[in-house]
C-alpha cells in the first residue's frame, strides 16, 4: 500500500522504466524533473513516480488501482514501450490503454496519454498500427495526446544511456520538456476549478 508523501493533488505517472528512471539519480528522472516545474510556477500538485522496470501495458493495468490510491487529479499513461519490445499484438496494447484511460476518465481525473513508437524490426505494418493506437485512443476517449515521449531522444546517441534505449540525465531533460508542454495547460486549467 503506497503511503502518500502529502495530500495535494498528486499526477500520477503510469510508466515502465522511462518512467522509473532507470540508470539515472531519482533527482534527474524526467518526473522530478517535472515536478520541479511544477513547484518553480507554485502549482499545489505532487508528482508520483509510479514506473515499473519491464513493464507493459498489461502490468500498468494490474497496478492501477494501486498508482490511484491517493489523491489523484492527472493520470500520465507513459505505457507501451516494452509491448513494442516484445512484439506484444496491438490490440492487446489498445485493449489495456483503453482500461487505464476508461478507469481514470470514471474517477475524474485528467488523462494524458503519452504515445511510443515500435523499433522498425517488427515491420512496417506493426510500426504503423503501434502508432496509430495511440491516436485512436487519444481522439475515442477525448484525451490529451503526447505523440511521442521520446521525441527527439530516441536514436540519439548523446541523449541515451549504453543500452540505446534508456535517456541519460540530458534526455530525461528532454522528456520532462515533452511532457511538460503538454502537462502544464492541464494542471493550470485544474488548479483553477479547484
Amino acid at each position: 500500500m503506497r503511503a502518500p508523501v502529502d495530500r495535494r493533488p498528486e499526477v500520477v505517472i503510469l510508466g515502465d522504466s522511462l518512467t522509473a528512471g532507470l540508470g539515472l539519480d531519482t533527482p534527474q528522472g524526467f518526473p522530478a524533473l517535472l515536478q520541479q516545474r511544477i513547484d518553480e510556477r507554485g502549482l499545489d500538485f505532487t508528482v508520483v513516480n509510479a514506473g515499473v522496470s519491464g513493464d507493459t501495458s498489461a502490468g500498468g493495468l494490474r497496478r492501477l488501482e494501486w498508482a490511484l490510491e491517493g489523491n489523484p487529479r492527472v493520470l500520465v499513461v507513459a505505457l507501451g514501450g516494452n509491448d513494442a519490445l516484445r512484439g506484444l499484438p496491438t490490440d492487446e496494447l489498445e485493449r489495456n490503454l483503453a482500461a487505464i484511460i476508461d478507469r481514470g476518465t470514471r474517477e475524474g481525473l485528467e488523462v494524458i496519454l503519452a504515445g511510443m513508437e515500435a523499433p522498425p524490426n517488427n515491420g512496417p505494418e506493426y510500426t504503423a498500427r503501434f502508432r496509430r493506437v495511440y491516436r485512436d485512443l487519444a481522439k475515442a476517449h477525448d484525451v490529451v495526446l503526447i505523440p511521442f515521449l521520446l521525441d527527439g531522444v530516441a536514436g540519439e546517441a548523446t541523449l541515451n544511456q549504453a543500452d540505446g534505449i534508456h535517456p541519460n540525465a540530458e534526455g530525461a531533460r528532454l522528456v520532462a520538456e515533452t511532457v511538460w508542454h503538454a502537462l502544464e495547460p492541464v494542471l493550470t486549467v485544474a488548479s483553477e476549478t479547484r
